[in-house]
């Protein structure tokens, strides 16, 4: 592929393609709400065959569509592109975990936040899942079903341990996927959280981990906040 083919894949005038103005408006909604800021977390988009990834160590609220690294899927090994940056970028650390979304469901996107909110529902929350129920929060589904949640429906998010680096986090978020198949996220110990979706638009259970978390630090957590 030339150097030209391969800068076509980043750039187009279809509003839904991640090099058009709607991805970037997203990106900066995710940036002004404190999701993804900074150097911190990672985006990636799954449109049919290719998979389109923000770079590591470059300010989210600062990427170009020429910063964006386009991989083919499936990925027969890693070191297999389909375009490079110019610049002497790396690809997110956290491709392989982006990767655990898209083979196990079939999600069309996946975010890594930094999100002060889930790295306080680890710490609040010390068991393997946080779970909630007897909140009224619209639009969110169960991964699995796809079934709305209820007030009366019971939210239920795995919770792994931290690891040094990155990538030695995919097995384990894998195991909690499969345990958890009608989970949306995977949330990580002192760290963040993954969540998943069919849409860039489609993941967030940010509005439900800060009401939770403050609701405990005020002693006002139910017996619908549980641990495991």
């Amino acid at each position: 592929m030339s150097r030209e083919e391969a800068d076509a894949l980043v750039r187009s005038t279809d509003p839904e393609h991640v090099g058009c103005a709607p991805y970037n408006r997203e990106r900066w909604r995710f940036y002004h709400l404190g999701w993804v800021t900074g150097t911190g977390g990672g985006i990636s988009i799954r449109q049919g065959d290719k998979v389109y990834i923000a770079p590591s160590g470059v300010q989210k609220e600062r990427i170009k569509p020429e910063h964006i690294f386009v991989l083919p899927y499936p990925r027969p090994s890693p070191d297999v592109f389909l375009r490079k940056p110019i610049q002497p970028l790396k690809e997110s650390a956290c491709t392989p975990l982006f990767w655990n979304a898209f083979d196990l469901r079939g999600a069309g996107s996946c975010v890594h936040t930094h999100s002060q909110h889930a790295v306080m529902a680890t710490l609040l929350w010390p068991g393997e899942t946080w779970e909630v129920s007897h909140l009224e929060v619209c639009c969110v589904r169960e991964a699995g079903t796809g079934k709305a949640l209820s007030y009366l429906d019971t939210l239920v998010v795995p919770i792994i341990e931290n690891t040094p680096f990155e990538e030695d986090l995919k097995d384990s978020m894998a195991q909690a996927m499969k345990k958890y198949p009608n989970a949306a996220g995977v949330l990580v110990r002192r760290h963040g959280v993954y969540v998943w979706g069919a849409l860039l638009s489609s993941r967030c259970c940010s509005r439900r981990l800060m009401t939770c978390g403050r609701r405990k630090r005020l002693g006002k957590g139910q017996d619908s906040d549980r641990v495991s």
